[in-house]
């Protein structure tokens, strides 16, 4: 499991709150409906065989549990990892460069 930190003024920025960018950010970027299991919405696409996509903690923390398809082609998984950076710059508003550099601070 993998915990995104939320951009401050992101729900503003957007007009929409954490729960609808998880929702319609899997709509626009996988082009699915996601499937509501629990605090949780899951979606199977290409190289991922099951992604699971949730609030944390007082819904500033975006949780992302992940199962990937090891036997998927090249490009299925570039085109997979391309649509997963585009969703989490969409919900947590950072980009992929700010966001490694959370990362890297919280080590």
């Amino acid at each position: 499991m993998q915990e995104y930190a939320i951009k401050r003024g992101t729900d503003k920025k957007t007009g929409k709150s954490l729960e609808e960018r998880i929702v319609s950010g899997i709509e626009d970027n996988f082009g699915l409906k996601p499937e509501k299991k629990g605090d949780y919405y899951v979606i199977t696409y290409g190289a991922l065989m099951s992604m699971q996509a949730g609030m944390g903690s007082g819904g500033k923390t975006l949780l992302i549990d992940s199962e990937s398809d090891r036997n998927a082609d090249d490009e299925t998984i570039l085109d997979t990892n391309r649509r997963f950076r585009k969703y989490l710059d969409y919900v947590t508003g950072f980009s992929s460069k700010e966001r490694s550099k959370k990362m890297q601070k919280a080590e």
